[in-house]
């Protein structure tokens, strides 16, 4: 919607008659209002900026600012405050389009909330299309019956722990790569980043033949049925075999979020988990004259999804056009950096190991109660990790900060840093909690035709949420240590809660307390927040300030 000449004019009338300081007529008064309401609701419609400058640049006003000579009304001060609405969200968009561009940036002298927003947008916008893809995966592998469903969680609550190993890793990537980020010692950077690289690759490589080997054993272990057993060992197969591509996704982008690049660890997730919902209805269902694989196609997706992300990822870390490069010279095992790499990821894959068991005894805690019920609690999750995936990306950018400015001896700005980066989540994980309680039912009848399963669904929705502000917390401060290389300090929190309290707990309220699904609930939302307050007042304490990486 171009201005046209006579619009121009007209605001040039306008303009021209306050600026000589006469009273407005009743007749311009009115026509005024009216061209005023005309544009403004044009100018929020289109959501452009340029046609008001333009016509400005036509009556001597400069083409880069955006100023309105507007009148005031009723003591409201409309030329202050449309300018400053329109300046912030010009603002907002601008440095929107900067996060996702990936500039490089120097997080130990920008503007704190500013470096906040730069890391955590990508992160946030990654970890959506992480929880998204878990969404989907579930919603299509919903529609084959609640054994393809059930073998789906069993599978997942076993390869969740090749997830830790990886995300243990990343851990170690992300605070080793940010704290010689923050010492500005880019090629030291780069060898980690190597030695990572083989690290993370050996282990993996067990992993494989271990899980494609004893994949049935794995699933019968997990309390199984024979149907679910029989739909699900090449599921199971295929994804253990696959775990290479889960591993360097996770570790890279640790290094990616450790050197400030978050917005390549977006991309290479988007990638990912982009083709795999694209190919997840094709190769589960078919398409045209091919007939899909059913169960085993929702593995196959997944696989070569993931292995195209990696192969991005690795591009951008060989190509030199980053400040985190691996070159000719890195290509070299460095044994004190991998001591240091074990070291530190050693606890960050403990942290997740335990919770990890925590997870699998739990699920096998479900199983007793039925299909429905495994049924019920992986659909549950999934739509709970829909939600903490975005709070995870936020409390990421906790990581980043507090490894770079502790590397460049600017303690106390890693403080703040943690604060400010606690508050937003908090207001997030508010808002989704308030969510949950309304619609949970709605939520959980999207993944599942059957009543009863829907049912357990929405009350794990709505139980767990009761703790999500103190979740909030926790995160941050689990970020906060990991970025300082502080791993021990989560972990030994991990085992005294998960393993010390949460397991006992929902064991004692599902079964000798027959509360069943319900007992397994309240015990994991009472233990994450519990977990959370714990965190705090260690962080509190200070000692994640002085660990040397």
């Amino acid at each position: 919607m171009e201005l046209k000449n006579g619009d121009v004019a007209q605001l040039a009338r306008v303009l021209d008659w306050q600026s000589r300081g006469r009273r407005f007529e009743p007749d311009l008064l009115h026509e005024m209002k009216t061209f005023c309401k005309r544009r403004f609701f044009c100018f929020i419609l289109l959501g452009e900026r340029t046609y008001i400058i333009e016509a400005y640049s036509q009556i001597g006003y400069e083409t880069h600012q955006i100023h309105f000579n507007f009148f005031k009304f009723k003591g409201i001060n409309l030329n202050r405050l449309i300018t400053q609405m329109f300046q912030k969200i010009i603002s907002f968009y601008t440095l929107f389009k900067t996060a996702l561009k990936g500039e490089e940036q120097d997080f130990t002298k920008i503007n704190i909330k500013r470096g906040i927003f730069l890391l955590s947008v990508p992160m946030i916008l990654e970890m959506i299309m992480e929880s998204l893809f878990a969404v989907v995966d579930i919603f299509f592998v919903g529609k084959l019956g609640d054994n393809a469903v059930a073998t789906v969680g069993l599978t997942e609550a076993v390869i969740i722990i090749v997830y830790s190993v990886g995300v243990g890793i990343s851990m170690a990537a992300t605070a080793m790569v940010a704290r010689r980020f923050g010492e500005k010692k880019f090629k030291e950077a780069g060898s980690s980043a190597f030695q990572l690289l083989v690290f993370g690759s050996s282990i993996s490589l067990v992993i494989s033949v271990l899980g494609f080997v004893f994949a049935e054993d794995v699933l019968r272990l997990m309390g199984a049925s024979q149907e679910v057993i029989s739909v699900g060992v090449p599921y199971t197969r295929i994804i253990f075999a696959g775990n290479l591509a889960i591993m360097l996704l996770f570790l890279i982008n640790g290094a990616f979020r450790g050197a400030g690049q978050a917005h390549l660890a977006m991309r290479a997730l988007w990638i990912s988990n982009g083709i795999n919902i694209a190919l997840d209805p094709i190769f589960i269902f078919g398409l045209g004259n091919f007939e899909g694989f059913g169960l085993v196609g929702a593995a196959w997706a997944t696989t070569i999804g993931r292995s195209i992300g990696v192969l991005y990822q690795l591009y951008h870390l060989f190509n030199g056009k980053h400040r985190l490069v691996i070159l000719k010279e890195n290509l070299v095992l460095k044994w004190k950096t991998m001591r240091k790499i074990i070291s530190i990821s050693v606890g960050g894959m403990a942290q997740f190991l335990i919770d990890s068991v925590a997870w699998i005894v739990l699920t096998r805690i479900t199983a007793e109660f039925g299909s429905s019920s495994v049924a019920g609690f992986t659909i549950a999750f999934r739509i709970l990790i829909f939600s903490l995936m975005p709070a995870w990306g936020l409390s990421a950018a906790a990581s980043t900060l507090v490894g770079q400015n502790l590397g460049a001896k600017k303690v106390k700005r890693a403080a703040i840093s943690v604060g400010l980066t606690a508050r937003y989540n908090v207001f997030f994980l508010s808002v989704i909690t308030v969510i949950y309680l309304i619609f949970g039912d709605i939520l959980a009848g999207l993944f599942t035709t059957s009543v009863e399963v829907q049912k357990i669904a929405s009350m794990g929705l709505r139980v767990i949420a009761l703790g999500y502000v103190f979740f909030a917390v926790g995160m941050v401060m689990t970020q906060a240590f990991n970025g300082a290389g502080d791993t021990k300090t989560p972990m030994y929190i991990n085992i005294a809660v998960f393993i010390g309290i949460e397991i006992p707990m929902a064991y004692f309220l599902a079964i000798p307390m027959e509360l069943e699904i319900l007992g397994i609930f309240i015990a994991i939302a009472v233990c994450h927040s519990l977990h959370s307050m714990i965190a705090l007042w260690f962080f509190r304490k200070g000692r994640w300030k002085r660990v040397e990486v």
